[in-house]
């Protein structure tokens, strides 16, 4: 029969059951899945992301994961181009692309057909106002930020200090700050038709998966994983170094804080980073909004409601 191509996508905050659902629906379907992790695109970084076993691998193709050397930075374009290739070989070959993945902006650029308009890098400029994160601390700089950019500032949290520092060395170097470049980016129509069902729980179910979750990765070796990968330089690295699960381990290995604390810090920045992926995907109005219940029952109601999934089956 012919089929309209079309997309899954499902998304959610951290824990949520986002990868197992995928599982189903792909086992289900015969579907493929497409990482919507900006962190799962690196070798390397596999307990920290969460990154789908070989056993899942060999049982379902995935996209996106295993591309990159952690040297190498990866930016919302980047993932839109690598993301429309993967859709287009799997639709080529009658398969469902399921995009699954927890990174908001990466996601929804890709479906809706943005994209950024390309603005200057100075990358000493970039290391001085790391420096100055470093020696004034998050508040100091995200106070600049705030004073020349308020919306980025409330978008960016402070301690995201990649972004912070991006959207200040975007204005330091142009003289128009972030918000006037994201609203000149292209736009075009989505390249696809698409579906984005987002998982919800109760916040204190939520949280209690994502700390069952840390001590899980604590017990299959997330401490040795990030030590071998700070032996090799990736606290210096443009984008991996950014990953929560990682950046925690740093101030641990200059033996500033205790190993217990560094998982503390894990599972408190996961928290809060999973209010802000909540928060970004309320704001899509497109989105459908499903209670993880069981794999079996959440995959049903899915199925149930996709008008594109029908053409699939």
């Amino acid at each position: 029969m012919n089929k309209i191509p079309g997309i899954i996508a499902l998304t959610g905050p951290t824990a949520s059951g986002k990868s197992s659902i995928a599982m189903e629906l792909a086992e289900r379907l015969g579907g493929e899945i497409i990482s919507g992790d900006s962190m799962q695109i690196y070798v390397g970084m596999d307990i920290g992301t969460a990154k789908p076993t070989v056993a899942d691998t060999e049982k379902i193709k995935h996209h996106l994961i295993d591309k990159l050397s952690i040297f190498e930075p990866f930016s919302v374009n980047e993932y839109c181009t690598a993301a429309y290739e993967a859709v287009i070989d799997v639709l080529n070959r009658n398969r469902l692309p399921i995009i699954c993945g927890g990174t908001g902006q990466y996601i929804e650029w890709f479906l809706k057909g943005i994209k950024l308009t390309d603005v200057p890098c100075d990358y000493g400029l970039r290391k001085e106002l790391e420096d100055e994160y470093d020696e004034f601390g998050a508040d100091a700089l995200h106070k600049k930020l705030a004073s020349v950019d308020a919306q980025s500032a409330l978008m960016i949290h402070p301690n995201n200090k990649k972004r912070l520092v991006r959207a200040l060395e975007i204005y330091i170097l142009t003289g128009k700050n972030k918000t006037f470049w994201d609203e000149e980016s292209q736009k075009t129509s989505p390249p696809f038709p698409y579906e984005i069902y987002t998982l919800e729980h109760n916040r204190d179910v939520l949280y209690e998966r994502i700390n069952k979750r840390v001590d899980i990765m604590r017990e299959m070796g997330l401490t040795d994983e990030v030590r071998k990968l700070y032996d090799i330089g990736i606290e210096k690295t443009p984008t991996a170094s950014q990953a929560i699960g990682y950046k925690e381990f740093f101030p641990y290995f200059r033996n500033e804080i205790s190993e217990d604390e560094a998982y503390e810090k894990i599972a408190q920045g996961t928290r809060n980073y999973a209010k802000r992926q909540i928060t970004f995907f309320k704001r899509l109005s497109e989105r459908q909004t499903v209670e993880f219940t069981s794999i079996n029952e959440t995959a049903r109601e899915i199925i149930d409601r996709s008008n594109i999934i029908k053409t699939y089956v």
